[in-house]
């Protein structure tokens, strides 16, 4: 695992300074941000640094300490929600600057936030069928843009406490990247053995957050709602995986409603389930990662980690990891 933060520190205090004219307007109390969401700060690139650079950076700090030559990859997912263009993928960028070799699979899963688990599920399987040797798993986001014109767009003078409210989410965006090196368990013993997981769908409620580069809107509370009913859900039809006394759960970070939420809802203990959203933000399908790489010194050889996600669409995944 590895991890690479932006270096860029954006505070929710900017950004209540920024829309400070449209929130007296409106009659709205600044501090939103860290009251509701719990977000202190949140990165950014640097200008004229991709989010493109950050995943390719992540993945080769990722085979450097995993101590695998890139030579060796089979196959490289980008498994990034950013986009600078719909096509060529952003996988070929990344396997151009890390000189992967010709041979080397690679090309982009997209599932919004779930989408680096969906990334480690199907490079697995490839590993499991004997296609590969190793597998990268990479993502990297990039939330600049989308704040800027999103602040932009509230700082006029006609922006209403609607739109405030549906483009709150973009606000609690954040940028920077993972990485996951996979190889063979036999070849490997001492390596953190991938397990398996569930996951499960509720796509009628596709449409409660939609997003593009500049804005994102968002139906927060029925997002919230549909998203803890699907986790309960995924959690009761578990089958045959009994998850309930986990060494560490790490979860998409979101905010504090929604990890709180999810605690509650399954019966957590709360110092088992780290963030790292106050002070980086949702950093999408990179936030997952992140976190799990952050507090990997913290565990021990044996321990059970479960990795969960919620991603827009609505679409869930629990995945095991034994350390």
């Amino acid at each position: 695992m590895a991890a690479l933060e932006a270096p860029v520190i954006v505070t929710s205090e900017q950004i209540d300074e920024e829309l400070g004219d449209t929130l007296q307007r409106l009659r709205m109390r600044r501090g939103m941000l860290q009251r509701i969401a719990g977000i202190r700060e949140r990165r950014w690139w640097p200008e004229g640094f991709s989010f493109a650079d950050g995943a390719a950076m992540a993945g080769a700090k990722a085979l450097s300490e995993a101590g695998v030559d890139a030579r060796d990859v089979g196959l490289m997912i980008n498994t990034s929600v950013s986009r600078a263009h719909l096509e060529p993928s952003t996988a070929v960028a990344i396997h151009h600057t890390l000189e992967l070799p010709h041979s080397a699979l690679n090309f982009d899963i997209a599932n919004a936030c779930l989408g680096f688990v969906n990334g480690i599920q199907v490079a697995a399987n490839m590993i499991d069928a004997g296609q590969i040797r190793y597998a990268l798993v990479v993502a990297g986001e990039s939330s600049r843009e989308a704040q800027q014109a999103t602040i932009d767009r509230l700082r006029r003078p006609d922006a209403t406490r609607d739109e405030v409210r549906e483009q709150f989410a973009t606000l609690t965006l954040g940028s920077g990247a993972a990485a996951m090196v996979l190889g063979r368990a036999d070849t490997h013993p001492a390596g953190h053995r991938l397990v398996g997981g569930v996951g499960r769908a509720a796509t009628q409620h596709h449409e409660l957050c939609v997003g593009d580069n500049t804005r994102m809107s968002t139906d927060a509370k029925g997002l919230l709602d549909a998203g803890l009913d699907l986790a309960e859900a995924t959690w009761a039809h578990a089958g045959p995986w009994d998850w309930q006394n986990m060494d560490l759960y790490v979860m998409h970070q979101v905010s504090a409603a929604h990890t709180r939420g999810v605690v509650n809802r399954l019966g957590l203990d709360p110092r088992r389930v780290p963030t790292t959203f106050p002070l980086l933000g949702n950093v999408g399908p990179a936030s997952l990662p992140l976190t799990l790489a952050h507090h990997g010194d913290s565990l021990s050889s044996g321990d059970r980690v479960l990795c969960m996600g919620v991603g827009s669409g609505l679409n869930t995944c629990a995945l095991e990891i034994v350390w």
